[in-house]
């Protein structure tokens, strides 16, 4: 995959609509904004986190069939189900990689990045992903989507446009991440050469505020140890910030 020669100058725009959080008023988007990475290369201490993270979520979660019995993967798919996607078929990434986990598959080590992500996805229970802001074009925003966007997921070569009213993540370049966090983009995906970066932690009830700035605080934690970057931390929400330049 080539990608393009973009290279993130800041600031840009991180907003989420109003009609977004007027359809989902209780939800909450913390973004950690990740400059200058020296390394995104994973470690053997990173690995030995992801694992401890994995094996303490299938210790909680001992059924994968009853995942959707668990509160937090049950308010996910009613979200889901409120933007006229069938969670079933298109589980929230949360789902997805909890149920992963608790059949007793490791997750693959990505990058960094990705790794300590995963690591504070399976601790607090909450859909995190993260783009590569020099790949990005222009402002990201959480939107609806008209259905004319374009979009070409990670390891695929077709564009897969979103179904009209989906929930996305979008630049002026096309989606960047489908159904909230379902499917991530291939063009802004986080790689070892990446430098500067945004991670997204999604949360609505009953995942609290202060469970969000936890997994916030111990996210940007983790990367300033690992990769040496400078962080910065924001919370979107419909009560006091839609957007933050990032």
């Amino acid at each position: 995959m080539v990608k393009s020669t973009a290279v993130y100058s800041g600031p840009m725009q991180f907003s989420v609509t109003p009609e977004v959080f007027a359809r989902f008023p209780s939800l909450a988007v913390g973004i950690v904004v990740c400059r200058n990475i020296h390394t995104n290369n994973s470690s053997p201490e990173i690995l030995a986190l992801l694992r401890d993270a994995e094996t303490r979520a299938r210790s909680a979660n001992p059924d994968p069939e009853r995942l959707k019995e668990h509160p937090t993967i049950a308010a996910w798919q009613e979200v889901h189900r409120a933007f006229g996607s069938n969670p079933n078929k298109f589980p929230s990434s949360i789902h997805a990689l909890l149920k992963r986990v608790t059949k007793g598959n490791p997750l693959p080590s990505i990058s960094a990045l990705v790794d300590l992500y995963n690591v504070i996805s399976l601790k607090y229970i909450v859909p995190v992903g993260g783009e590569d802001l020099d790949q990005c074009h222009g402002d990201i925003r959480l939107t609806f989507a008209e259905g004319s966007e374009t979009f070409t997921a990670l390891g695929e070569c077709e564009n897969e446009a979103p179904e009209s009213g989906e929930v996305i993540y979008r630049d002026d370049a096309g989606v960047l991440c489908r159904k909230f966090n379902w499917r991530e983009a291939a063009r802004t995906c986080l790689t070892n050469q990446t430098k500067n970066a945004v991670l997204v932690i999604e949360a609505i009830p009953p995942t609290t505020r202060s469970d969000l700035e936890a997994a916030m605080k111990e996210l940007s934690e983790l990367v300033h140890t690992f990769t040496e970057a400078t962080t910065e931390m924001s919370i979107l929400d419909p009560l006091i910030l839609s957007y933050v330049n990032i």
